[in-house]
């Protein structure tokens, strides 16, 4: 049954090609049909048009963006690196500092890596709510980077007395592309930060981890002595 139906399209096929007169009307048919629709067709092919050209300018601009950018947060981490905080975030009068980075280059890196520089400085000056608005605005693609954000952030609400939170965050810290080097110490933040919230089991937990998964790092033995004395009051 389908030999014979494949059978019917084939000389149907056959017959429009080996006939002129088939041919022409089918191409009368689709002409009538692009006449009646040429606004249609031609609005169509316009917007598209229009959405390749935005594409490609999007794309130049924040590469030219980018690059201005990347200028202008040299002299603000310079400022930063010496502590000079007041230049590093509002600029010195000829240089942008990283807030003006920010407003002006939003859809930059430079101005995402600005977010975790302001942030990092309005920590240091005690202004803990800001610093947890300008480092949770800041995603990076460096893992290590990211996780140390988090951890700023912990640092804030613990200054803040937020317990419970801070331990969230120092987790995450601890979780994000886990490693020897920097999640123990994220670990332990977390311990003590869950021991003042009052969750001494999940101040347990994190103690473990480092025990039985960071057997190497130097916070092996805060963690065994201090898991030991967790383990005496959960059984009081």
């Amino acid at each position: 049954m389908a030999t014979k139906v494949a059978e019917k399209k084939n000389k149907k096929a056959e017959s429009a090609i080996e006939n002129p007169e088939v041919l022409v009307e089918s191409l009368t048919r689709t002409e009538e049909y692009i006449e009646r629709n040429k606004s249609l067709i031609i609005g169509i092919g316009a917007a598209v048009a229009i959405v390749i050209a935005g594409f490609i300018g999007y794309r130049y601009w924040v590469s030219s963006q980018n690059e201005e950018a990347q200028k202008e947060i040299f002299q603000a981490v310079y400022y930063f690196e010496a502590q000079d905080y007041d230049k590093a975030l509002n600029g010195d009068g000829n240089n942008y500092g990283f807030l003006e980075i920010i407003t002006n280059y939003g859809a930059t890196d430079a101005a995402e890596l600005a977010h975790f520089y302001a942030g990092t400085i309005y920590l240091n000056k005690g202004e803990f709510d800001l610093a947890i608005d300008y480092l949770k605005d800041f995603a990076a693609s460096d893992l290590l980077v990211q996780a140390r954000a988090y951890s700023l952030i912990g640092d804030a609400y613990m200054e803040k007395g937020d317990f419970a939170e801070a331990a969230s965050y120092y987790s995450k810290a601890a979780n994000y592309n886990s490693n020897k080097f920097f999640s123990p110490t994220y670990l332990v933040k977390a311990a003590i930060a869950n021991e003042k919230a009052g969750d001494v089991k999940a101040a347990k937990a994190n103690l473990e981890t480092i025990v039985t998964e960071y057997a190497d790092a130097s916070e092996y033995q805060y963690a065994l002595k201090h898991k030991a004395r967790l383990e005496g009051l959960i059984a009081q």
